[in-house]
């Protein structure tokens, strides 16, 4: 799949990995680009970068319905159909289970997983007009492997893995791909706790990300040989990676605390 010509919506445009893939979408040859974003003055001056490409901002919290129905019937009005769906947008409060506050256990579940599910609803009767529509969502590598002190981020996470899979298979019959991608630590303002981790960089995930979308892969996985073992080892042998996370266990706590991007 070229990506030349093709209208796209992404969630979570102006910052991190969304920033960096409207840039290489933009290089591969999108022109019609809708974003949702909450940051109205971002979205402005990401769109005024770019005079040559046909912007529809959208400017609200994914959490929000109304904002997601905005979306789909400014997409419906304006173009009569889409092409490329990205649900990119994220948030992140880590920490023990007990001491999360209520309000951020559920903003996570609303905004990672909730808007997800909603905006492909509103999203598919424009796909299916589409000659070639596809899906990509960006999950987590905290959702192919649950880790202590992320089990809210992590279940989020993880439902975006269920979800593509089930999308993919309900919508073939309609020429709509779904591509799923999990990144490990990338260098975003999420991740601004761990300065000097070595990480990967925003620009990589979204470039390796939306190749496997251009190329109708299912999964995108990032970490390499050890992120596949360890998963390989989680499912096969779930036991035996619990000993491997009690060594790591008071580490893993003390990394956590106060991980936030809200």
């Amino acid at each position: 799949m070229q990506l030349k010509g093709k209208r796209v919506l992404i969630t979570g445009g102006t910052r991190g990995i969304g920033k960096c893939m409207v840039k290489e979408l933009i290089n591969e040859g999108v022109t019609h680009l809708a974003i949702i974003a909450r940051d109205k003055k971002s979205l402005k001056e990401l769109s005024e970068s770019y005079p040559e490409v046909k912007f529809l901002r959208i400017s609200g919290d994914v959490g929000n319905i109304d904002v997601l129905r905005e979306a789909a019937a400014r997409i419906e009005d304006k173009w009569g159909y889409l092409d490329v769906l990205i649900n990119n947008a994220g948030i992140v409060s880590a920490g023990p289970m007990e001491e999360l506050p209520d309000e951020e256990i559920y903003d996570q579940v609303a905004v990672n997983y909730t808007a997800i599910l909603l905006l492909t609803k509103y999203c598919i009767p424009l796909l299916k007009s589409s000659e070639e529509g596809s899906i990509l969502n960006i999950s987590s590598g905290l959702g192919l492997i649950g880790m202590p002190f992320y089990a809210v981020y992590g279940s989020t996470k993880a439902a975006i893995r269920q979800f593509s899979d089930s999308m993919r298979r309900e919508l073939a019959p309609f020429n709509v791909s779904v591509t799923c991608s999990y990144p490990t630590a990338t260098d975003t303002d999420m991740m601004q706790k761990f300065e000097g981790m070595e990480m990967d960089s925003p620009e990589l995930v979204a470039k390796r990300s939306l190749e496997g979308l251009m190329n109708k892969e299912l999964h995108v996985v990032f970490g390499g040989e050890e992120r596949e073992k360890d998963s390989k080892l989680n499912f096969m042998e779930p036991s035996k990676y619990d000993n491997k996370v009690t060594q790591i266990y008071e580490q893993f706590k003390e990394s956590s605390a106060g991980h936030k991007a809200m």
